[in-house]
């Protein structure tokens, strides 16, 4: 096995879910990212291949998350042996899916694997979220746990790592558009203003507190009363073209709710089974196209497992 290596999948995910910005967050089936992990004779961690990156991604530890990821865990279980990481990236950057999640998740996974699983996927998770910072400079869970331990997962609080899954009715399907331009996070989170209203306060909580009762009763009228963002939505729109024509899109075809998956550019909807999962997939898709913009299209149920050993 060390010789031939150990490839890891790791999921995209769509984080904050409208009402949970930073708190929750979903596992996709696909897109994902994989990583072949061999053993090495020089010790540490070093890169020695990248995939579909189009020369963005640095091979130096410190700037690439799925090497800095799996230093860490390298480092807190005193390993002394030496590994050498290929990524294959199979999703694109900039896109609201968790790219960099995927790719730290993998990464702490990889040497994990490799070491026989000393260490439990939650007890990776501080190790994976370290990687994830290096892409936003924020420490947050809410791609790389679900992208992790699979599901859709509810953060109590990003700097403690309070995790929980949360259920999720049987048959829901997600349906994410991915339109051919770049926001980065880091620059989707400074349009956002530091003041929020006490009226904004309540009825995002009221509609994060419903979603999750909705989703641990399987009650999707619920679900769809509760899947508005009225706080980061509305100043995150600006920056995806045609946002609210393809929401009303969604919306017309009995999705159940309809937002920006992470920072953008990317659309999620959720829906309660594939045939009406298909139909908004197509609306969503419609608007893009007749504005001339390149899409990307995936439907895909809640994936529960979350990063694998392929």
């Amino acid at each position: 096995m060390s010789n031939t290596g150990m490839k890891i999948f790791a999921p995209a995910s769509v984080a904050n879910v409208a009402c949970g910005y930073d708190i929750l967050g979903f596992a996709l089936e696909k897109p994902g990212d994989e990583i072949i992990v061999r053993f090495s004779e020089k010790p540490g961690v070093r890169i020695t291949k990248i995939t579909g990156a189009k020369g963005k991604i640095p091979y130096e530890l410190e700037k690439n998350t799925a090497g800095f990821a799996a230093q860490k865990v390298l480092e807190h279980l005193g390993e002394t042996r030496g590994f050498e990481l290929e990524i294959h990236k199979k999703m694109p950057f900039g896109s609201g899916l968790g790219s960099s999640a995927a790719s730290a998740v993998a990464g702490a996974m990889a040497i994990n694997e490799m070491l026989n699983r000393p260490l439990t996927k939650r007890e990776l998770l501080p190790f994976a979220v370290l990687g994830e910072q290096i892409a936003d400079g924020a420490y947050h869970a809410d791609n790389v746990a679900p992208s992790l331990m699979g599901g859709m997962t509810f953060i109590r609080d990003n700097a403690t790592l309070d995790v929980h899954k949360i259920h999720v009715p049987r048959g829901l399907i997600a349906v994410v558009i991915y339109p051919h331009i770049q926001v980065l996070t880091r620059d989707s989170r400074n349009i956002l203003s530091d003041s929020v209203t006490l009226k904004q306060t309540i009825q995002q909580t009221g509609n994060l507190g419903g979603l999750i009762l909705g989703m641990h009763n399987s009650d999707l009228d619920l679900i769809k009363r509760s899947l508005n963002d009225v706080i980061i939505e509305p100043q995150r729109a600006q920056l995806i073209p045609h946002f609210y024509d393809v929401k009303e899109a969604a919306l017309k075809e009995d999705a159940l709710g309809c937002s920006i998956s992470g920072a953008g550019p990317s659309i999620f909807a959720l829906c309660a089974n594939t045939f009406i999962a298909e139909n908004v997939g197509n609306a969503m898709q419609k608007v893009l196209s007749d504005n001339k913009i390149e899409n990307d299209l995936f439907i895909s149920p809640i994936n529960h497992e979350g990063s694998i050993r392929l």
